[in-house]
């Protein structure tokens, strides 16, 4: 497999370095198990849900942590002192810990657990600071500062016309 230098991004690109580390990590591709499966979708406009296969376990065995754009999900089964002889066993009933790294401003909203999926929604919410904004634009006389800078850009250019 090949790897990527992103090296020389570092030198021309400035405030940039959060972005440039999760490529990094990207590229390190850390091994994260396949279980449990899991789909990621769009519900909506700024709406998503993970859905991951947990098939046998309990609500109270699954937990979901969230902490500076991480989102950590475990699953952690509880000891059994049954003794069980399998012919085969196909249901994996093992312990989980699944990451997920999440976008500036992404928020778990919610979870549940149905027919062995648990679903967890997530919701893009921009501050209001950051989201575009219309300005409107009025009729009628101008400021009086922008008045004084139309006449000294005028004043200006009939100079420049003038001078030889």
């Amino acid at each position: 497999m090949t790897t990527l230098d992103f090296s020389p991004f570092y030198r021309s690109f400035i405030g940039f370095d959060h972005l440039a580390s999760l490529m990094d990590a990207a590229a390190r591709n850390e091994k994260q198990p396949a279980y449990p499966p899991y789909n990621i979708e769009v519900t909506g406009e700024d709406q998503y849900r993970i859905s991951m296969a947990v098939a046998g376990f309990e609500q109270d065995e699954l937990s979901i942590e969230t902490e500076h754009n991480k989102l950590l999900v475990r699953g952690q089964k509880a000891d059994k002192t049954e003794d069980r002889r399998y012919l085969h066993q196909g249901i994996a009933e093992r312990n989980f810990e699944r990451k997920f790294q999440l976008s500036d401003y992404i928020k778990v909203t919610g979870a549940t657990v149905h027919n062995g999926l648990l679903h967890i929604e997530l919701m893009r919410e921009v501050p209001e600071a950051l989201k575009p904004r219309k300005v409107s634009i009025g009729q009628g006389q101008p400021s009086a500062l922008l008045s004084q800078q139309i006449a000294a850009n005028s004043d200006a250019a009939v100079l420049q016309a003038v001078a030889p």
